[in-house]
């Protein structure tokens, strides 16, 4: 018997039928699938079931990916490294279709990762990704609202967000102390373009530092005062961060880069 640990966020998905909806969200068949963080292979016995093209396994653990690789064989290509550490648009050729019940620990760490690093191309068809229920509260969140924010705003740049279904801590073994959310992630085929994602990020953490308070501050931080900026984008100085709306903050990022190219 694996013990999770917690050092690595592991908590193992046993529900049944979680683990069926989990597949069911995406076409599997004939698909190259990527799964990060397997842990005892429940999730990747189903994906298997259905018949991918191509499947492949990212797990840190080294007991884990022992276990893996005695269970499965064969069967998939499994990576035994930090998914922190893997640059995906170099390693995979193909687009995939990704499953991860992601550590609770690091899970905006990858996220964030991914959006970031994303070319015009994107590497991946879909995310189904497994988050803490507050976490996944923040990133399908909309403008004026008290759980909008950074994460909102960079997963909006690029992806089409929806709520697959709640999960109780029962359908985990350690059962974790909160309730859990699926998310399904598509890439958007129309988006704000920006020469470099890092200067969004740059934008929403000066603005968000201080999120009850008004915008003048970091507005004058990042862009000195600068007036035409502030009438361009017609951006009121008195609002607090929340209520500003995605393509004010994309707007933002674009004139960020202006100054500085």
């Amino acid at each position: 018997m694996i013990k999770a640990k917690k050092s690595l966020g592991q908590n193992f998905l046993i529900d049944d039928k979680i683990l069926n909806k989990i597949v069911n969200s995406a076409t599997i068949k004939d698909q190259n699938i990527l799964e990060v963080g397997p842990g005892t292979g429940n999730l990747t016995s189903k994906i298997l079931e259905k018949n991918p093209s191509k499947f492949y396994v990212i797990e840190k653990d080294n007991e884990l990916a022992a276990k893996l690789n005695e269970k499965f064989a064969t069967k998939l290509v499994i990576f035994n490294k930090d998914i922190l550490e893997i640059d995906e648009t170099v390693l995979f050729n193909k687009k995939l279709t990704v499953f991860g019940n992601l550590p609770y620990n690091i899970s905006t760490e990858i996220l964030s990762k991914w959006i970031i690093n994303l070319k015009n191309d994107v590497w991946f068809n879909c995310l189904i990704l497994m988050f803490q229920k507050e976490v996944a509260n923040r990133i399908i969140a909309q403008s004026n609202t008290s759980e909008y924010g950074r994460l909102s705003i960079l997963c909006n740049w690029r992806l089409e967000i929806k709520k697959i279904c709640d999960i109780k801590p029962e359908a985990f073994l350690p059962k974790p102390k909160i309730d859990s959310s699926l998310l399904f992630f598509s890439p958007k085929k129309k988006f704000f373009m920006l020469k470099d994602p890092k200067n969004l990020e740059i934008i929403t953490r000066i603005f968000f530092n201080q999120r009850r308070k008004m915008i003048k501050k970091p507005f004058n931080q990042l862009f000195n005062g600068n007036t035409n900026i502030q009438n361009k984008l017609n951006i009121d100085l008195n609002l607090r961060p929340q209520n500003l709306k995605f393509e004010t903050y994309y707007n933002l990022a674009k004139e960020y880069e202006n100054l500085r190219s």
